[in-house]
């Protein structure tokens, strides 16, 4: 039954529907897992994906769907509604669908932009859970990354106070000569907290550590996520926990995890978390939650693994790509398939009507405050002069080769006209369009989608990558740049670009794949240039190197590791029942 999410909390929803949730027994069951297939946590489960993947490794893989988006406002525009509605549709139409969703963090849940795990009747379950905590796999990664803070820092400090002998006879180590100007890993922590992006650490005498600037970012910047999310099992998990660079000595060269003989240790925390979690929409139709990295400056997308797993359990599984198309799609076209040899069947973009006229001129959206009403009245001139953002955005999608299927993600404020005129534009560009009312009606309001997306499903595509592997840096930039962005060029500065040239010219890097950072509020570096920006030209002002995931993150303008809190953040409206222990004000 759907409940009328003008009138309920989304933790509301979340708490009746968690009434009927299926059991890790029952999940068991329905679908035709094995007993130590299944690692429960309370009212969760975990997957192991080894034992599941081994049994099913012979079963052909089921159809493969991503959903994207056009350019976002800051208020997001319903992906992971967009993809449990989606499941939710399916569902409804009998059909033997699950998917899998990032973890949310803490951070945000306890800001300004929400736990995404949906909204309304199109909702992940139990919300709670989901949006604090889960299984515990952001701390287990929060752990594992400061534990390699804890070796440089605490290395730092030996190597300081004893001689090269008293080194090797004390505690066994060999001089490491690292420079401390240049640490390139900070600490991290899973809440939006401003005031920790600059510090200083070591302040005391020569017995409390190693006095230096130093960083805190988000839990989920950590590159130990991003490996998270593009590993295939335990082994590749551990190779690469060595090689996750921290600092580089005195001569130049790297320093790596494996170097301060914590790799091992990191693993041990991690071990658990390479098994995802498995959920359940509002409607009980099976969902993974596996990994959560940034978008922005990482992979953004749920995990491998799960996609693996995902396939050979269901006829059609759902994995949601973070932020537009010209950033979480291009980076699963062309990293994350690149890296699990799968092929997609079709994508979803998602569209709403508040971001077209946002990108026709519309007044600037804000987090926080309401909507201008220009948002929430029929305007169809700022509408129209909006729509290029979407024809883009079908355009990038088309050119991997694939006929992307327009989802309409339907507000109430949204008039037949406006959504006729997106309609008529989509299908003029060739592509499916669906009307789509999730949020307020789940699964029932699905069903246009759902049959959309199943015919789509059926179609022959081309899928391609936009470059080959053996593509230069440089030249791999300036593709993305012209044909996802569509920037006149590439605008290098001398120190980029000659790293770029150190980069290209060492075969070590022949196998690095390049994770574009840039602003996801616009097609270009600038987040105040909406809609479809013509001459311009893409600036690169640095190249980070993550060594344990093997990106290459070309820096187009600032990114921050560390969002900040808002003025009236969501904590304010948290509470707990205290005669019956559950938590409201989620949402």
């Amino acid at each position: 039954m759907a409940f009328d999410p003008t009138k309920y909390k989304d933790w509301q929803i979340s708490e009746e529907a968690e009434k009927n949730m299926p059991t890790p027994d029952d999940w068991r069951e329905k679908l035709g897992l094995e007993k130590d297939e299944i690692i429960p946590y309370a009212r969760l489960c975990k997957l192991d994906f080894m034992k599941i993947i081994e049994r099913l490794k012979d079963k052909p893989d089921g159809k493969y769907i991503e959903v994207t988006a056009i350019t976002p406002t800051p208020l997001g525009e319903g992906k992971s509604t967009t993809a449990v509605g989606l499941m939710e549709g399916m569902g409804k139409r009998g059909l033997n669908v699950g998917g899998c969703l990032r973890q949310p963090s803490g951070g945000p849940t306890m800001n300004i932009k929400g736990t995404a795990a949906g909204g309304g009747n199109a909702l992940l379950i139990p919300m709670t859970r989901f949006s604090m905590g889960m299984t515990g796999d952001i701390n287990d990664i929060m752990n594992a990354h400061n534990l390699a803070m804890v070796a440089l820092t605490a290395r730092m400090q030996h190597e300081r106070n004893y001689n090269d002998e008293q080194l090797q006879r004390l505690t066994g180590m060999r001089r490491l000569d690292i420079d401390p100007t240049r640490v390139e890993m900070g600490w991290i922590i899973d809440f939006c907290a401003q005031s920790l992006r600059n510090i200083i650490i070591g302040i005391g005498g020569r017995m409390d550590g190693f006095t230096m600037q130093s960083r805190f970012g988000i839990a989920v910047s950590s590159e130990l996520m991003a490996i998270l999310s593009i590993v295939r099992d335990l082994a590749d998990l551990r190779e690469r926990l060595d090689k996750v660079t921290v600092a580089f000595d005195k001569g130049g060269n790297a320093v790596t995890t494996g170097d301060l003989e914590v790799g091992g240790a990191m693993t041990a925390w991690m071990r658990s978390t390479i098994h995802p979690t498995l959920m359940s929409t509002a409607e009980y139709q099976p969902c993974m939650v596996h990994a959560g990295p940034f978008a922005n400056i990482a992979v953004g997308q749920s995990s491998i693994i799960a996609d693996r797993i995902g396939l050979k359990m269901f006829d059609y599984h759902v994995t949601e790509s973070g932020f537009g198309a010209d950033i979480g799609f291009e980076k699963f076209w062309n990293v994350k398939c690149r890296y699990s040899g799968l092929k997609p069947h079709v994508s979803v973009l998602t569209t709403t009507i508040r971001a077209l006229k946002m990108h026709g001129g519309g007044p600037k959206v804000v987090a926080g405050l309401a909507l201008p009403e220009e948002y929430t009245r029929e305007n169809l001139e700022l509408l129209e002069k909006g729509i290029p953002n979407m024809l883009h955005h079908i355009n990038i999608i088309k050119t991997a080769g694939i006929n992307p299927v327009v989802c309409i993600n339907s507000f109430a404020t949204d008039t037949k006209d406006e959504i006729a005129i997106v309609r008529i534009a989509a299908e003029a560009a060739g592509v499916r369009c669906a009307v789509s009312t999730h949020w307020a009606d789940g699964g029932e309001g699905a069903l246009e989608l759902a049959d959309a997306v199943k015919d789509a499903c059926e179609d022959e595509n081309d899928f391609n990558f936009l470059y080959p592997v053996e593509m230069k840096l440089r030249e791999r930039v300036e593709k993305i740049a012209k044909v996802v962005y569509g920037a006149d060029g590439v605008a290098w500065s001398p120190e980029a670009e000659a790293k770029a040239k150190m980069l290209e010219a060492d075969s070590k890097f022949d196998d690095y794949t390049t994770m574009m950072v840039k602003t996801h509020l616009s097609l270009s570096h600038d987040p105040a240039l909406k809609g479809v920006p013509k001459g311009w030209m893409l600036p690169i002002r640095d190249v980070l190197i993550y060594s344990g995931a093997k990106f290459l993150c070309p820096c187009a303008g600032e990114i921050s590791l560390m969002p900040g809190t808002c003025s009236n953040p969501a904590f304010r409206r948290v509470d707990v029942d205290v005669k019956t222990g559950k938590v409201k004000g989620l949402f």
